[in-house]
């Protein structure tokens, strides 16, 4: 297949900017809410589960769904074998570096919040990276980096498949656009038909561990996000479909969104076949709403989201591990709720900000190590 160039799609940059600044907002309320985390605020309450229950269904699925356009762009213009080595390179590192030094912080006062280990960060290092040490946790760990380990491991099967993928499109992308160009209302049906699917069959037998191993029904929703993604990117009936059918997605959002706060307390109503076919219905409304809104209001570049793009993973590899440490360290402190959350939420954005403008985007040989290329370079927005 020979390489081609693509117009830009900015409003799929921009899109990929916001949905990882949901992604720091949603950790930073990690802290505060009952479910399981690495460190739980004093002020913990079930307050803030209801609108943390409103983005969960969604947020990754956004995201797996970008990468998986990204690929399309990039393996149709660099060819299988370029992208497969660049996303060795430009994630692989990061992965490596981020599990060995920048998540050890989050290991370590998780640990010393269980009464596991005694103070001391350097002299929890060679433990962390010591085989023989056995941990409530398992170290070395990647946290929240298991992202960009699967998008690795998608990144290249995808890579491997592309050019038959390829093939398959040709055969069946015509009649398959003809049948949505005459119901543009299928655009918000089938895509949440496999996750549906996956919701029903896969997730009660295999719950998220995030660990790559047994982890089937999150390979199957993610994996099936990034090829819908490969599948929709250079589809012109889709992305037509998606501005026809804005206004319904976004009633659809809306009713189903309030539908499931308004179930949140009723517990019976949460494990049923009923509950979990409408979350997943709801997931892929939003999903197709914000597609929708990203074209019609984002699709325009500028100076902000050129810095933005590239500051995307450095601060994603950061923000966690600021967070769970700030919040470490308000333990059995005094202070109230709204001043705690406020300087955990702007210690992590001001943290990630003057790291990475000071340090990472400007020393060569820090660069790769969070994702980026050696020499800084205009950041290439996604191609269309």
């Amino acid at each position: 297949m020979t390489p081609t160039r693509s117009p830009r799609r900015h409003d799929l940059d921009w899109l990929r900017v916001l949905a990882f600044a949901t992604l720091i907002l949603y950790h930073v309320g990690m802290f505060y809410v009952t479910w399981d985390w690495h460190v739980k605020s004093d002020h913990m309450s079930p307050y803030l589960e209801p609108l943390m229950s409103l983005v969960n269904p969604w947020r990754l699925a956004l995201l797996f769904f970008i990468s998986g356009v990204a690929l399309r762009f990039l393996l149709d213009s660099r060819g299988p074998r370029a992208v497969a080595s660049d996303r060795i390179d430009r994630l692989l590192l990061p992965l490596g570096f981020g599990m060995l030094v920048v998540v050890m912080p989050q290991a370590y006062v998780e640990l010393r919040a269980k009464g596991e280990i005694e103070p001391g960060l350097l002299g929890f290092f060679p433990r962390y990276l010591s085989p023989f040490e056995s941990f409530s946790v398992v170290t070395p760990t990647w946290n929240h980096l298991w992202f960009l380990a699967y998008v690795l491991v998608y990144s290249l099967l995808l890579a491997a498949c592309h050019t038959r993928m390829s093939r398959v499109r040709a055969r069946m992308g015509p009649a398959a656009a003809t049948v949505l160009r005459r119901n543009p209302w299928l655009v918000l049906v089938v895509p949440a038909l496999p996750a549906m699917t996956y919701a029903i069959v896969l997730d009660p037998a295999f719950p998220p561990t995030h660990m790559m191993i047994n982890d089937w029904a999150t390979h199957a929703h993610s994996l099936t996000m990034v090829l819908l993604g490969w599948f929709a990117a250079k589809s012109a009936t889709f992305w037509s479909a998606i501005r026809a059918c804005l206004v319904p997605a976004l009633l659809i959002a809306v009713g189903l969104g309030a539908a499931l706060s308004l179930s949140s307390g009723v517990d019976t109503g949460r494990s049923g076949t009923l509950f979990t076919v409408t979350q997943e219905v709801y997931a892929w409304a939003v999903i197709a709403s914000v597609l929708g809104l990203a074209q019609r209001f984002l699709a325009r570049p500028s100076r902000a989201l050129t810095y933005a793009t590239e500051a995307v993973l450095p601060w994603y590899i950061l923000h966690q591990s600021i967070t769970v440490v700030l919040g470490y360290a308000f333990l059995g402190s005094t202070v109230s709720l709204w001043i705690e959350a406020s300087v955990i939420l702007l210690g992590t954005l001001l943290g990630c900000a003057v790291l990475h403008e000071l340090l990472i985007r400007r020393v060569c040989w820090i660069r790769p190590l969070f994702g980026l290329k050696r020499r800084a370079t205009p950041a290439r927005a996604m191609s269309r």
